[in-house]
């Protein structure tokens, strides 16, 4: 799950994180009296859960309320399109009006986890306000990294070590190891899966602030922190994503026409990699789980065919716990439901296939059936391709 950068800011501030005063805002007249009460020259940012937003022009710096309100009139209601959000874009329904700062230097800080060492490594470089994968991509040797040891956490040697390569002045050093300190703690202890400070600035006065703040949460740990599930802004999700969420259906939208419905993380991989492998391109990653219910299968098919772009579906279920025979009287109840549109493959194996097969059969239902799943995938491709 993400949030929203003003949301994020607020989660930091918690933690004795530095962040500049702002105040969230959903009207032009709730923008002019945050910013009156700031004072000028303050900034007025887009909040959509995407970076690049200042290249895209939803960041602007206002000198008086007249400009203040221009600001927030072009921005709220506006489609904002970033190297991030793809061509379509996202529709800035909030704003975060936020102080002025003398910026002296910008830096970069991120958290992220580490699948290969299993830990939390803290990164820093001091190309701040650059979106990191270009530093990545052209000048590696300018990213430095640390990895945190979970039982003693982010030490003192270590952030020390990260301010000194990031060239910061003796006196800048202990409110840089103070401020890293901090946002490693709320790292850990909110479950996140991603803490980027894009740009960490270095004020005139010597002090260091979080003037951007992207935040991505763990969503196995949420059950953890109620009070962050309730940061979940669903106007900045695929719709598909959000309903599948209701039904404990994992579900992730892809750019193909071919929608899969499996049942395991790992076979529903390896369907997406054969649909690929016979020529297909699979529309969505769709896991019904094991103990999947008919009404749970019936909401997964109902999802699959929300997708405008899906010219067939293949389903590729071997049954284990979730028995063939539910799976099929899921898919026969939803495709009558939702008036079925587009070719159905189905390929299913295990516990009681016998009278699933038979249900499909029974159905009167256009089912076309495969024995093997690259049978099933070459149906599914050729289902797509017809006109």
């Amino acid at each position: 799950m993400n949030i929203h950068e003003h949301q994020g800011k607020e989660l930091l501030r918690r933690y004795g994180v530095a962040v500049p005063d702002g105040q969230a805002c959903f009207t032009v007249d709730e923008a002019v009296a945050a910013a009156s009460r700031l004072g000028f020259p303050c900034v007025v940012k887009a909040q959509i859960h995407a970076g690049g937003r200042g290249k895209a022009g939803g960041v602007k710096l206002v000198r008086s309320v007249a400009e203040v309100r221009a600001a927030a009139e072009a921005l709220l209601g506006k489609t904002l399109v970033t190297v991030q959000t793809g061509p379509e874009g996202r529709v800035v329904r909030r704003l975060l009006v936020e102080q002025g700062c003398a910026i002296a230097r910008e830096l970069y800080l991120g958290m992220v986890v580490d699948r290969a060492s299993g830990r939390v490594t803290v990164m820093a470089s001091t190309e701040g306000g650059v979106e990191i994968e270009e530093v990545a991509a052209h000048a590696p040797e300018k990213i430095l990294r640390e990895t945190i040891d979970p039982a003693i956490g982010l030490a003192p040697y270590q952030a020390r070590r990260l301010a000194f390569g990031l060239g910061l002045a003796k006196e800048q050093v202990g409110k840089a190891v103070g401020f890293m300190a901090a946002l490693a703690r709320c790292f850990v202890e909110a479950d996140c899966s991603l803490v980027e400070i894009n740009p960490l600035v270095v004020l005139a006065s010597g002090d260091v602030l979080a003037l951007d703040a992207k935040i991505g949460f763990d969503d196995n740990g949420l059950f953890r922190h109620p009070d962050l599930r309730e940061l979940r802004d669903a106007t900045e999700e695929d719709p598909r994503e959000t309903e599948a969420a209701k039904h404990d259906l994992s579900y992730i939208a892809l750019d193909g026409n071919i929608g899969c419905m499996v049942n395991g993380a790992g076979l529903a991989m390896a369907t997406m990699d054969i649909v690929k492998g016979a020529g297909g391109l699979p529309a969505n990653f769709l896991d019904v789980g094991g103990g999947a219910s008919t009404e749970r299968v019936r909401a997964a098919f109902r999802i699959l065919l929300s997708d405008a772009n899906v010219r067939a579906i293949f389903i590729n279920i071997f049954g284990g716990i979730l028995r063939c025979d539910v799976l099929a009287e899921g898919v026969v109840q939803a495709a009558r439901d939702e008036a079925l549109r587009v070719p159905l493959v189905v390929r299913m194996e295990g516990t009681n296939v016998d009278p699933g097969k038979k249900i499909l059969a029974d159905s009167g239902l256009d089912i076309i059936t495969a024995s093997d799943m690259l049978d099933g995938a070459r149906k599914a491709v050729a289902a797509a391709r017809r006109p």
